[in-house]
């Protein structure tokens, strides 16, 4: 009699197929979120167009990290909305305010994260939640892979929070417009794309406001008036330094 086949390994060990920085900010009217469309596979390009914000009822969520990990927690959020939406039309008292509000799912993702985190089995990502909070106010907040939380105005994963965080600590204030927060992100996300080597000039905007939640399609930041920098232009012997060696 052959032995029983032994179940095959289930955790992620480390991170394969990667996605950078994704970058949040609350502006006077709700929330944008912003990302690149690439995945990497070590410092391979894998794919060009793969969008990292998805809508789950009304609260988008942005990624950095594994992508497989991330399908799956989009798995169990989508079920976990399929059950509260199912609960709440059975309940008598339903209004419209019930439900999953961005501020419920990122207190779940909390506690799914951390939970995953305790059996050393962790999703391997940096999340950003982006949507309305129990009052209605526009809501941004970020879990990492071992489940600590952070809400503020303005937040970025990846190497955003070093090359990104400075720009958005110097131009954030209270009553930005959404075309000043638009601007003020693909900003930031061209400052990634150069100084970044995970990182791609074709990004997608997500909007959360009032009721409305979009998601762009991807399209390219305007990278080429930075490379007309006189610096850009002239050859090596005509800079006033050794070339850098």
């Amino acid at each position: 009699m052959l032995p029983a086949a032994v179940p095959s390994r289930q955790h992620t060990v480390q991170p394969m197929v990667t996605g950078t920085s994704v970058l949040g900010i609350v502006y006077d009217k709700g929330v944008l979120l912003a990302a690149d469309t690439l995945l990497s596979y070590g410092s391979m390009a894998k794919a060009q167009n793969i969008p990292r914000l998805h809508v789950v009822e009304n609260t988008v969520i942005g990624a950095s990290g594994e992508y497989s990990d991330f399908q799956r927690i989009l798995e169990i959020l989508k079920a976990k909305a399929l059950e509260e939406t199912t609960t709440s039309v059975m309940d008598s008292l339903y209004t419209e305010e019930s439900g999953m509000t961005a501020e419920n799912t990122w207190n779940y993702l909390r506690m799914l994260l951390y939970s995953r985190r305790s059996k050393f089995n962790p999703f391997w990502n940096e999340l950003l939640v982006a949507g309305k909070d129990l009052k209605g106010k526009p809501f941004l907040g970020s879990v990492d892979k071992i489940g600590t939380t952070v809400r503020d105005n303005f937040i970025a994963t990846g190497f955003g929070a070093y090359l990104a965080m400075p720009l958005l600590r110097e131009k954030w204030r209270p009553d930005l417009t959404e075309g000043e927060a638009r601007a003020l992100l693909e900003d930031c996300m061209k400052i990634l794309f150069f100084r970044d080597c995970r990182a791609s000039p074709r990004i997608q905007l997500a909007k959360c406001a009032y009721d409305e939640v979009l998601v762009s399609e991807p399209y390219e930041l305007d990278t080429a008036a930075a490379w007309q920098a006189e610096a850009y232009r002239q050859s090596v012997g005509e800079l006033e330094d050794d070339g850098g060696w």
